[in-house]
């Protein structure tokens, strides 16, 4: 059982930057089962300042549950808008809408949010098989994300 564990994670690196591409950022992520993992986002500010986010991802299939998602929500900051489906309670269609996809909510510098949602180039593989897509800050600020299959 401690081999077919150690088989599902995998690890990797992605890279993206803000439209203006005046802030870069590098992603780490590490997928602990074939549907969660953890994500980090180190964004370089002008000028080398460097902000740190982090929190858990989930890989959305037909299969996922309102229930296991529920860390998506339990920080939630309402007044973020743009996203379809992304409201302030979880509901079935979000569930509808990303199969196929990563999303997250991460964490940063003084309970600052970032929200994620990548497409996978190859669902079956998770995050490994690669994707692309992006994050988005509670300012509104837009982040484009790649990673690269692994």
């Amino acid at each position: 059982m401690a081999i077919l564990a150690f088989s599902c994670r995998s690890t990797g690196v992605g890279e993206g930057a803000t439209l203006e591409g005046d802030i870069g950022v590098t992603f780490l992520w590490e997928q602990k089962s074939p549907t969660e993992g953890e994500l980090r986002a180190a964004l370089v500010q002008p000028g080398g300042i460097v902000e740190t986010y982090t929190g858990r991802f989930f890989q959305i299939t037909r299969e996922s549950r309102l229930e296991t998602l529920a860390p998506l929500w339990s920080v939630w900051n309402p007044s973020w808008v743009g996203w379809r489906y992304w409201g302030p309670e979880p509901q079935l269609t979000f569930v509808t809408h990303y199969t196929g996809e990563v999303v997250a909510n991460l964490e940063g510098p003084g309970g600052q949010r970032m929200r994620c949602h990548f497409l996978l180039l190859k669902a079956s593989s998770g995050m490994k098989g690669g994707g692309k897509g992006q994050c988005q800050l509670a300012s509104g600020l837009t982040i484009r994300a790649e990673f690269p299959p692994t």
